[in-house]
């Protein structure tokens, strides 16, 4: 069992950065893949960005990819969401999911095992 907590939303402008933190629980983090996703109203959750379980590739969708990077510190646990040069587009409720995913469904979500509850990013115009 892993427990996902999302944290670092908020109301930004336009242009601006945010950096989204996912705080998982268990021993077994280092194991797991992790993606992002996010889920504007009214549309349907959206690949983000995806990370293999050691850190060791990354992955993005077509229109995050050079805004947004991936990351994360097993020690401690986390997955990081580096947000640049944001846009309203991307406002939405933003969810950290853990896997064991393959290149060809990392960007399915019904290919993850765990999520968080999300965190809300606003961007205003």
């Amino acid at each position: 069992q892993v427990q996902l907590v999302e944290s670092g939303g908020g109301l930004v402008q336009a242009g601006g950065s945010l950096r989204l933190s996912c705080a998982a629980s268990g021993r077994t983090f280092s194991s797991y893949a992790m993606g992002w996703f996010r889920q504007a109203p009214g549309k349907e959750r959206e690949f983000v960005a995806a990370i293999t379980s050691s850190g060791g590739n990354t992955y993005y969708a077509r229109s995050v990819k050079g805004r947004f990077t991936i990351s994360r510190d097993n020690a401690k646990n986390t997955v990081y969401l580096q947000i640049n040069t944001l846009t309203p587009e991307d406002t939405a409720v933003y969810y950290c999911a853990a896997g064991t995913i393959t290149i060809l469904t990392m960007k399915t979500v019904k290919a993850y095992d765990y999520w968080g509850k999300g965190t809300q990013v606003t961007v205003s115009s």
